[in-house]
């Protein structure tokens, strides 16, 4: 069994920044690419940003330049620093790892942390 736990989401003023947390727990022997998604209201899930073990990255367009997303392998851990935030960033973010554990490789979601931007 693999988890999830996202943390750090919250309330922000458009321009102002927050920093994401998504630790991963359980039967882990690697991770592979981890990475961040986001669901408005009335929208489709979209990636925002994901990271490799060997820490290459691909971002959306809309976040580049803006958006860090960053890992530390030994804690099994990714972070997402998000700055210069707008109403647009609003949405809930979601966690995901591509986690090999013993007998199987899956992927796994967290449960998704709330960021809403007011202007």
């Amino acid at each position: 069994q693999v988890h999830l736990v996202e943390s750090g989401g919250g309330l922000v003023q458009a321009g102002g920044s927050l920093r994401l947390s998504c630790a991963a727990s359980g039967s882990i022997f690697k991770i592979n690419a981890m990475g961040w998604y986001r669901q408005a209201p009335g929208k489709q899930r979209e990636l925002v940003a994901t990271i490799t073990s060997g820490g290459s990255t691909i971002y959306a367009d809309s976040v580049k330049g803006r958006f860090t997303i960053s890992r530390d392998n030994a804690k099994n851990t990714v972070y997402l620093q998000m700055n210069s935030l707008n109403p647009e960033d609003t949405a809930v973010y979601y966690c995901n790892a591509d986690v090999l554990s013993v007998l199987v490789r899956a992927e796994h979601w967290g449960q998704g942390t709330q960021v809403t931007v007011s202007s």
